[in-house]
């Protein structure tokens, strides 16, 4: 994981043009096997005893993916036509959702808070250039749609009541420590503008490709 994940980072930092053609190369191939991994990480069993710690093996592998994931977005960017393991973070997110809330280390719920905030300002390189409040590339509109219909979805059950904001505070809403812990620390500020950005943006991507006021509503 980290062995890919570097080589796309150096990748990156290349002019566009060529960078597009070693990406392709690589990923091209990976393509099926990186959705494979996805599915078989996130789909563990994460309450298990193995994620207790985020020093634990198991944690540190599923950081390790997450900077994987990190970096697929970046990659995105640079092809026309994305690939598929460049778009299963937003087409599959409701796994990332349902990591969120359960009971993993704080430090990963947070790296993966910061990820969806990163998706939901994401765009193409057309869309940057035109400046355009909204997204013009066909493939990216679905993905965000997607990712917007989760994000809502999960938030309409209360998902949000789930969430800490601070490793050892209460959840989001609340402003009481929990049991055992001190309150004087306060809420972590930073994930709490990244959900309120998602949300904030799940919900305007929806209304703005909402066909009905029914569905606005």
């Amino acid at each position: 994981l980290r062995t890919l994940t570097g080589i796309l980072q150096e990748t990156l930092k290349d002019a566009p043009g060529p960078a597009a053609g070693v990406l392709k190369k690589l990923l091209a191939p990976l393509d099926a096997v990186l959705e494979g991994f996805y599915n078989a990480i996130l789909l563990h069993h994460f309450d298990s005893h193995h994620y207790t710690s985020p020093y634990s093996e198991a944690a540190n592998s599923l950081m390790s993916f997450i900077d994987l994931l990190e970096a697929l977005l970046a990659s995105r960017m640079e092809l026309e036509l994305p690939l598929r393991c460049q778009r299963i973070l937003f087409l599959k997110v409701s796994y990332v959702l349902n990591i969120i809330s359960s009971s993993i280390p704080y430090v990963i719920k947070k790296k993966f808070i910061l990820l969806l905030k990163k998706c939901v300002l994401y765009k193409s390189r057309e869309d940057a250039k035109s400046g355009s409040l909204f997204l013009q590339t066909p493939s990216l509109c679905e993905d965000m749609l997607a990712l917007s219909n989760a994000v809502l979805q999960v938030v309409n059950l209360s998902w949000l009541n789930q969430i800490p904001l601070h490793g050892k505070s209460s959840c989001f809403g609340s402003s009481e420590a929990a049991p055992g812990h001190d309150s004087q620390g306060g809420s972590d500020q930073t994930v709490l503008r990244a959900l309120s950005l998602v949300v904030l943006k799940a919900l305007e991507f929806k209304i703005h490709n909402s066909a009905t006021e029914a569905e606005i509503k």
